[in-house]
């Protein structure tokens, strides 16, 4: 059962390769802050410029550095199924505990290609698989319908990341899937809001930030002290604001290299953030005594 806060972390480069000594202290810092969990090579991870090989690896190094301490769930989703199934095949051999699978992007699947894409991944993998539902990057969703058939015939898929934006979805998934099924918010401005209609956590980006103070959000949330968790969502607000000036990872890379903790270095067709913007995103850094 996924409850809680997981970071979708960033993966740090340096000269072009993947910075692995870099990414182990990422690592340590989120655990150290009392993360749940760690989602290696998703969308903030830039799973989408990596190789086969360097995705692989990285799941391997946060594996590796986490030494149980926390759950590791690897980003795995494609819009290739037989590339979904051998990349979620090989995470479950590098010891993992779930896969996350975004919903396939650009070549815009019925419903009933949706859920024969999740279920042939499931069929192939004993693995714990989470749901990613991002209809902004893929171009269509996994239908409320289509999460219910995949729980029902999948029992290995046991959770969903909902980044559709709209809590009336959540409210929707939440009375149509078992009780055990766990819906996880994708938004870090959103959580306490989906968390109200049944959500019990987030993927979040805010956390490669400030891991333990959306940790304690929701955790002070789910501990039903509503108004508590509420003053820790006012006073980051704008962060979370600020985390998507521009096109995720950009902004949540740049406070980390404003932090002193990654090198400025993206993947092509990402590049580094526009001065003003840079400019906005250091003053709330300052603000909230990040830098």
């Amino acid at each position: 059962m996924f409850t809680g806060t997981y970071t979708a972390i960033v993966t740090p480069f340096k000269n072009g390769l993947v910075d692995e000594t870099a990414f182990r202290k990422l690592v340590e810092f989120q655990i150290e802050n009392g993360v749940d969990g760690i989602v290696p090579t998703g969308t903030t991870g830039e799973a989408a410029t990596l190789g086969f090989d360097e995705h692989l690896r990285v799941i391997k190094v946060a594996v590796e550095e986490a030494r149980g301490r926390c759950k590791i769930i690897a980003g795995t989703g494609s819009n290739s199924t037989l590339e979904a199934v051998e990349l979620t095949q090989a995470a479950e051999k590098l010891g993992v505990d779930a896969a996350l699978l975004a919903n396939p992007y650009y070549n815009k699947p019925t419903q009933e290609g949706v859920y024969r894409h999740y279920k042939q991944i499931a069929e192939a993998s004993p693995l714990k698989l989470m749901l990613y539902n991002i209809p902004s990057r893929t171009a269509g969703e996994i239908g409320v319908e289509t999460c219910a058939r995949l729980a029902q015939d999948c029992k290995n898929i046991v959770s969903i990341k909902e980044a559709g934006g709209s809590a009336e979805r959540v409210g929707a998934l939440k009375k149509i899937l078992p009780p055990e099924f766990t819906i996880l918010s994708g938004d870090d401005g959103l959580t306490l809001p989906f968390m109200a209609v049944g959500a019990v956590g987030v993927v979040s980006v805010a956390s490669n930030v400030i891991p333990r103070q959306i940790t304690d959000m929701v955790n002070t949330f789910l501990a039903g002290r509503s108004a508590d968790a509420l003053k820790i969502h006012l006073r980051y607000y704008q962060l979370f604001k600020d985390l998507f000036i521009e096109s995720n990872p950009i902004p949540v890379k740049t406070a980390l290299y404003l932090m002193g903790m990654i090198e400025n270095e993206f993947r092509l067709p990402l590049c580094e953030i526009g001065k003003t913007n840079q400019g906005k995103l250091y003053d709330t850094l300052r603000a909230l005594k990040l830098v």
